[in-house]
């Protein structure tokens, strides 16, 4: 379900996640004053004001918390691919030279990214991976393992080219993973609920001004909802607008081009 929300334009996420909501919880306090009555919810102003602080505290750190987390994960997404461009740029030079294995092992890697860029990427922006890119990098770690045996580098420099790879193996496998979701399914289920319960509590209370009452449930809502919309926003960093995206590797590839 977040996936599919992350996906969403921002202006529908906007609509559906903070909008809605908002007019929906001050409308629904409407009704709650309709059928209970402006006095029986006077008397629990006192007893429900105190305990509205302890859950709008308690719901507030949650909520901060799951947004730092989600927000720190994102800016590894952002690290990873960088990292992943960096090791791809030095496993290049490493591997400049005249001999075909090396020729070969350039070559591969440039379709790797190629890959990378044109099939990985679509296929996480939907939690998926994709198979091409497999292939590429299998084929790339058969073409630096011809080159180190060709003895036309030195075992210093065979040693780096392999260690370069392994980074961007890891690297690979860092966004896969953070492309199916940062937050998970119990966290989201507090999240929700905790959000909901915070903006129903605003209706135990009861004032003379019910316009007054409304605004201050609907900027409340609007906080609470649009907390969840941030972290919906980045809990998927290669899907939707918020994504993180393969600027890095392009770059890459554009140098390669120019040498």
């Amino acid at each position: 379900m977040t996936l599919f929300l992350s996906g969403l334009p921002l202006w529908v996420m906007t609509l559906v996640l903070v909008v809605l909501p908002t007019l929906v919880s001050g409308w629904l306090l409407i009704l709650v004053r309709h059928h209970v009555g402006l006095q029986r919810l006077t008397t629990n102003n006192e007893v429900a004001g105190f305990k509205f602080a302890v859950v709008g505290v308690i719901y507030t750190k949650l909520l901060a918390f799951a947004v730092i987390v989600v927000w720190g994960r994102y800016s590894d997404a952002e690290i990873t691919v960088v990292r992943e461009a960096g090791a791809a740029t030095t496993l290049y030079r490493l591997a400049g030279g005249p001999e075909p294995e090396a020729v070969a092992t350039r070559a591969a890697l440039t379709r790797y990214l190629d890959v990378a860029i044109g099939k990985d990427w679509p296929q996480m922006s939907v939690g998926g991976e994709s198979p091409e890119a497999t292939t590429a990098l299998d084929e790339l770690y058969v073409a630096a393992v011809r080159l180190a045996q060709s003895g036309a580098r030195t075992n210093p420099v065979s040693v780096a080219m392999f260690h370069q790879l392994d980074i961007i193996t890891e690297a690979r496998r860092s966004r896969l993973h953070l492309a199916l979701g940062i937050v998970p399914v119990v966290l989201w289920w507090a999240l929700v609920l905790g959000g909901v319960l915070t903006v129903a509590f605003t209706y135990f209370f009861g004032t003379v001004n019910l316009h007054a009452q409304v605004l201050m449930t609907c900027i409340l809502a609007f906080i609470v909802f649009m907390g969840l919309y941030v972290i919906i926003s980045i809990d998927h960093p290669f899907t939707g607008p918020v994504q993180v995206n393969s600027a890095a590797l392009q770059r890459v590839l554009d140098d390669f081009a120019r040498q």
